[in-house]
């Protein structure tokens, strides 16, 4: 008998110490792991800042060398993945999120506008149907068919006559877009900054355009339009089926375009190019602005984007 209670004892306590070496383990196994799982999420962060900073930096040494004569501004803003895509389950979404990569040149230097000013009178019309000042009546639809799709100058130069120059700069000075755009016996003017702001919100359906149905209605008529040698062209050459809702100008010796860019992966950006000089007229500047769009989409979405830093002296 007792054996028995000694045997009984033994075995209590050995049964005892196996669960609290069992209780140690997973102890051990979950705050490992947990270390583990954060040091790898460290690691994974700090590979895409380096790799942000990468193209950052070469974006912006590009982006030198094309402006260094003062005849060419250049705004680049990523705007993210769409909701759904490929790329907004991937990696990507953190590396290009909204506003992470924003990187400009001579952007600020007032140029002529040509007919991307034309962005401002939509902008602005759009606040007067938000205030009830603006319908969509049938004059009024084709006219902003006509406007932007064909870049006719009619419709725009109504809407600034009716409602006044004065009235419209205030307007876009509210916006903290450049001012004035418009002056008596002078070309509109502005930045390829102010531009970019502008579709900031039209693409995040903000400021002047709160109205879905509304903010449909100009990207569509901007996907169609007709002058798409520019930006629409170069970055299709960088990567086949990307799709481009832009607005162009083109006066003199000036050609502009202003553009929201969808990848076929998802991924958007707005990318504004305005040129003027070396003898440009009519279209011929739009080659340049292809040229310079090919380049840009592929310095940072390109399949090297981010592995090495490169001068482009």
């Amino acid at each position: 008998m007792k054996t028995k209670k000694i045997n009984a004892h033994t075995v209590r306590i050995i049964t005892v110490a196996v669960l609290l070496i069992g209780l140690v383990l997973i102890w051990v196994h979950h705050f490992s792991g947990g270390t583990t799982s954060a040091k790898s999420s460290d690691v994974n962060s700090a590979s895409i800042a380096k790799k942000r900073k990468i193209i950052k930096t070469n974006l912006t040494n590009y982006l030198k060398t094309v402006t260094k004569d003062g005849t060419v501004s250049v705004s680049f803003y990523s705007l993210g993945a769409k909701a759904g895509s490929t790329s907004a389950n991937s990696t990507a979404a953190t590396l290009y999120k909204k506003g992470s990569l924003q990187v400009e040149s001579n952007a600020h230097t007032p140029e002529t506008a040509a007919s991307t000013y034309k962005l401002f009178i939509t902008a602005y019309l759009m606040q007067q149907k938000l205030s009830g000042n603006f319908t969509w009546t049938t004059t009024n639809t084709d006219g902003f068919y006509r406007m932007i799709v064909n870049s006719e100058n009619d419709f725009a130069e109504t809407e600034l006559a009716s409602y006044g120059k004065s009235s419209i700069n205030s307007f876009i000075k509210k916006q903290g877009w450049y001012s004035p755009v418009f002056q008596d016996g002078v070309d509109a003017t502005t930045t390829s900054y102010s531009l970019q702001l502008l579709l900031e919100q039209l693409d995040a359906g903000t400021g002047p355009f709160k109205n879905s149905s509304d903010r449909a209605k100009i990207l569509k008529l901007m996907g169609k339009q007709i002058y798409r040698t520019g930006i629409p062209t170069g970055v299709n050459a960088a990567t086949k089926g990307t799709t481009v809702t832009d607005k162009v100008g083109f006066l003199n010796d000036t050609n502009n375009d202003a553009a929201i860019v969808t990848l076929p992966n998802g991924q958007k950006y707005i990318l504004v190019i305005m040129t003027h000089g070396h003898g440009q007229s009519g279209f011929s500047g739009f080659s340049k602005i292809a040229k310079i769009a090919k380049n840009v989409q592929t310095i940072v979405y390109g399949k090297n984007a981010g592995s090495k830093i490169e001068t482009y002296n």
